[in-house]
């Protein structure tokens, strides 16, 4: 598993009352951050050593010809139909499902989900990022911000503070004392959530959690969480899936192809039929709290239209 859809959305009705225990430890503000408070602790050897793993994971793909930037092309070609298909896999369902208090991964069918109001993203960094870095991975964001906004037509831009969905990009250790962050910046946060990312799997590179307080399928809130160790091309790929997931395409298919939105690595950013997805997810004739069933006949239309316009 490389990477993973925290289903916040589903369980924050159900969480707003729940006891927290103060999950994290004492944090020191980021120099040039919001006023959201990002844990700060020496880098350590394993952390290192975690960032040497994750070299030789990206050497290895990209040897293999994976991770690939081209967007997809003649050799993956693909139909409306495909298009329709793999927009019910990936809009419908989710990765990871609550099981007596913890997240497991097991996909389950949901309604569709998207934002109403205008995304805000905010990049936070945790203090073992560099400044070549962190500049590198601003640019980054915003290029993608750019790229989501002309893909769903919906207000997607990048802010210094006041955001609503917040990057946070850390290594290990200040991940392992983020909960007390994470319940800032969302407060129906479950201990098992933030057990997750305190404990983040080492084969797991990032995650993102959005919430649906009022269970209308409107996304009000997201953090995507991306590990700091990650080398280049994971790093781009990371950045690109967590927070095209986090508009609204909460999972992943094995038969979606061209996508990032595959466990397979063969696609290391958004694709042209990624940015067709978004497109559909945010055609107006769809609207939040969709089922699959009631979608499927305006996602076929809608997949035509795109596929072979008319002017």
């Amino acid at each position: 598993m490389r990477r993973a859809f925290l289903p916040l959305v589903l369980l924050s009705t159900l969480v707003a009352c729940a006891d927290f225990n103060g999950a994290g430890t004492d944090i020191m503000p980021r120099q040039n951050t919001s006023d959201a408070m990002v844990p700060t602790t020496p880098r350590t050897p394993e952390s290192f050593e975690i960032e040497s793993f994750f070299d030789r994971v990206e050497s290895g793909l990209v040897t293999r010809g994976l991770l690939r930037l081209d967007g997809g092309g003649p050799d993956v070609p693909y139909s409306d139909v495909m298009l329709a298909r793999n927009f019910d896999a990936l809009a419908f369902s989710q990765e990871f499902s609550g099981l007596s208090g913890r997240l497991v991964r097991q996909s389950r069918s949901t309604t569709m989900h998207r934002w109403a109001a205008p995304v805000r993203i905010e990049p936070l960094f945790g203090a073992s990022v560099d400044a070549r870095k962190e500049t590198k991975d601003r640019d980054a964001i915003a290029s993608l911000a750019l790229r989501l906004e002309r893909a769903t037509r919906h207000p997607v831009n990048v802010v210094a503070r006041g955001g609503n969905f917040h990057v946070l990009i850390m290594n290990d250790q200040e991940l392992s004392v983020s909960g007390g962050l994470l319940k800032r910046l969302i407060p129906q946060v479950s201990k098992a959530e933030i057990a997750y990312v305190e404990n983040m799997p080492s084969e797991t590179y990032c995650v993102v959690l959005a919430t649906d307080p009022a269970g209308d399928g409107r996304y009000e809130n997201a953090v995507a969480i991306i590990r700091a160790e990650l080398p280049d091309r994971l790093r781009l790929s990371c950045i690109h899936e967590e927070i095209a997931q986090g508009l609204g395409l909460a999972n992943d298919s094995p038969q979606a192809r061209p996508s990032i939105f595959n466990d397979d690595d063969e696609f290391g950013r958004l694709t042209s039929m990624d940015e067709k997805l978004l497109q559909i997810l945010y055609d107006p004739r769809l609207t939040p709290g969709i089922s699959a069933s009631d979608a499927a006949p305006l996602v076929r239309q809608i997949a035509t239209e795109i596929m072979s316009p008319t002017s």
